[in-house]
């Protein structure tokens, strides 16, 4: 993948439209409130993935406006993460004040709970950047799956990227149910059963775990991208749907087939 050369911060807030006769239109109105309510691929590229008709859309100066930027960015933060060159971007004074009146981040990343796996560290962003969305395992739910159409649809959003990561416990668990046929605590079984479609039965211990973070991870973003709102998005050439998979012990992220 090409090397990407960091825009400087220059973004500017996203403002909201106001129907004829100064009434805010609907999507104003959310914008308003949820702004208010503050197998292993290579390294993070999205390869076939990518829809060729991809368009730039608009935006705030120096906001990646195409799927193929965004994970240009994310490829790049992700590999000053890993070699100990973070740049914390977008964390001045100035940022912040801009941020009060609006968003306008490139990507969703939707994330595990998991403390060693924050995207905005991983991915070296600032604030403003990313759409953050995280439950243990990646699972979706309604409000998980709202909160990425929000990001998609209100905010223009170019990429979503799932993320699982090694040694994740949620898989790791649902794993050990479905292997022993014990019961996990009520709360916490609603995820195993989530993630049981995605066990790699073809394998044992400890590679069964790997390879249903993986089958997991790919799931989940086949899902979303069969979500007609996010289907119709991907169609137009204004979003694709990723998964990658991010590993502890090197810190880099790779992208799954």
């Amino acid at each position: 993948m090409p090397s990407n050369t960091r825009t400087p911060n220059t973004r500017t807030p996203h403002t909201d439209p106001v129907r004829a006769g100064g009434a805010p239109s609907r999507r104003a109105l959310l914008r308003t409130a949820v702004a208010g309510t503050a197998a292993a691929g290579t390294a993070l590229a999205l390869g076939p993935a990518l829809p060729a008709s991809a368009a730039p859309q608009p935006g705030s100066a120096g906001r990646p406006a195409t799927p193929q930027q965004a994970l240009r960015e994310l490829e790049a933060g992700n590999r000053r993460w890993r070699t100990l060159r973070e740049e914390h971007p977008h964390e001045s004074p100035s940022t912040r004040l801009r941020l009060a009146t609006g968003q306008h981040p490139f990507a969703v990343v939707l994330g595990c709970v998991d403390s060693r796996v924050p995207p905005e560290l991983v991915f070296d962003q600032g604030l403003g950047d990313l759409l953050t969305v995280r439950s243990a395992g990646e699972v979706l739910d309604e409000a998980v799956l709202g909160s990425i159409a929000y990001g998609v649809l209100e905010l223009a959003i170019p990429l979503v990227l799932v993320l699982g990561h090694q040694s994740c416990g949620a898989v790791g668990a649902a794993v050990h149910a479905d292997e022993t046929g014990g019961r996990l605590p009520a709360h916490i079984q609603y995820l195993a059963d989530q993630i049981r479609p995605s066990i790699d039965h073809g394998q044992q211990g400890d590679a069964r775990v790997a390879a249903t973070i993986d089958a997991h991870a790919r799931r989940t973003r086949d899902r979303l991208a069969a979500e007609p709102d996010l289907a119709r998005a991907v169609s137009a050439g204004r979003l694709a749907v990723a998964a990658a998979r991010y590993d502890l012990r090197d810190q880099r992220v790779r992208t799954l087939a």
